[in-house]
């Protein structure tokens, strides 16, 4: 349980420890997140193998870059929970640990004695966390699934992509991504109901109610209007202008989310006379006219470069941006500026650049040195002294 003592430049979960039994993305993520908020985190693995992740592609010398881009600043032992030894080991970490994390399919847990309900009643002061593709209820409760399948039955690829274009992926694991963050978000809240003398809880995350959250107005516009949300590509389905527009050498994204930004746009461009148009004269009169509009925007956009259009747009506060490239993010200052990207030294890939915290807090200082991702069991001595003093 955690004995720190908190000040201003303690990170908020410094002094918790967490048991994480979860593989591949919507665990790890979670788990990640909350070694930036300070826990330790203890990834518990099978034997040899490890998390299914490191056996994901692209690889550095052998190692994988998946699971090192999300494992950083873990532990790790292996253990084999239906080996009486291991078991003994990993009862003994449960008692140790303020939360544990795991991301099964519902009912592996139990089978292996596990489960919620005995844990709390062995163990009261144990936050349990579980995200899987359903859910612990439900009829689809037991079913197997995986990023693409959460994607696909929450609605979210039949928005994706260009008009008339087959199912689109989200161009990062979003089924995963989101139902990670919920899982943490619930995790913390139950750290603090406990310390507030709520006791421990369980945090049940499924990874297709996390994608319905994340559909905006669409589920209101069809309760209400019968409208179901297609795909426009980068257009935004109720403001305009608020798109990729082509430029001579590239795209700039214009998002003139009010009537004031896009009289501010206008002038910036100089294109005055758009102000007068009766077909722009309102956001509902853009949005209907919006293939009209962005021809008109790109008669005037395709004669000068994107950078040109920054310059002008951001000196007249119109938000805007370039379409970067992974390789353009690295070269952003502003994510230099906001430590965004972090360099490791691991001994097996070498320097290996992770996506920074992004938890801003002020008065706590990240630290200067993070861990590199481990090897299976590479902490093993270390985390058995937890548990034998």
């Amino acid at each position: 349980m955690p004995s720190t003592t908190p000040n201003a430049s303690t990170r908020p979960l410094e002094g918790v420890t967490v048991l994480d039994l979860s593989r591949v993305l919507a665990g790890p993520f979670c788990t990640m997140l909350l070694t930036q908020l300070g826990a330790r985190v203890i990834k518990v693995e099978r034997p040899g193998l490890g998390d299914d992740s490191r056996a994901f592609g692209p690889f550095v010398n052998g190692k994988s870059l998946y699971f090192a881009s999300i494992n950083y600043d873990k532990e790790s032992i292996a253990l084999n929970l239906k080996e009486q030894a291991d078991r003994a080991i990993f009862e003994k970490l449960l008692g140790v640990s303020d939360v544990m994390v795991e991301n099964f399919r519902p009912g592996t847990m139990e089978k292996l004695g596990y489960g919620w309900d005995r844990l709390h009643a062995k163990y009261p002061n144990l936050i349990y966390g579980a995200a899987s593709g359903f859910g612990d209820s439900g009829p689809y409760s037991k079913r197997a699934a995986y990023d693409m399948v959460a994607q696909s039955m929450g609605g979210i690829m039949s928005m994706t992509g260009q008009p008339d274009s087959p199912p689109t992926r989200v161009g990062v694991s979003i089924g995963d991504l989101a139902a990670g963050l919920y899982l943490a978000i619930g995790l913390v809240a139950a750290i603090h109901k406990r310390s507030q003398g709520g006791g421990a809880a369980k945090v049940d995350i499924a990874m297709l109610d996390c994608q319905l959250a994340l559909l905006e107005g669409a589920l209101a516009a069809f309760s209400s209007l019968k409208e179901i949300a297609r795909p426009l590509g980068s257009r935004h389905p109720e403001i305009a202008p608020f798109q990729a527009y082509r430029t001579a050498d590239s795209y700039v994204v214009i998002a003139a989310g009010n009537d004031h930004l896009f009289g501010l746009m206008a002038q910036a461009i100089g294109r005055p006379d758009l102000l007068e148009n009766p077909y722009y004269k309102t956001n509902a009169l853009r949005h209907s006219n919006v293939q009209t509009l962005e021809d008109d925007l790109e008669r005037t956009l395709r004669k000068r470069q994107t950078q040109d259009w920054l310059d002008v747009l951001n000196v007249a506060g119109v938000p805007c941006s370039p379409v970067n490239t992974v390789a353009q993010v690295f070269e952003d200052p502003q994510v230099a500026a906001r430590n965004m990207l972090v360099s490791i030294d691991d001994p097996v890939i070498g320097k290996l650049t992770v996506a920074g915290n992004p938890f801003k807090i002020s008065g706590v200082v990240e630290p200067a040195k993070r861990r590199a991702p481990p090897e299976v069991d590479g902490d093993r001595a270390a985390i058995l002294a937890l548990i034998n003093g």
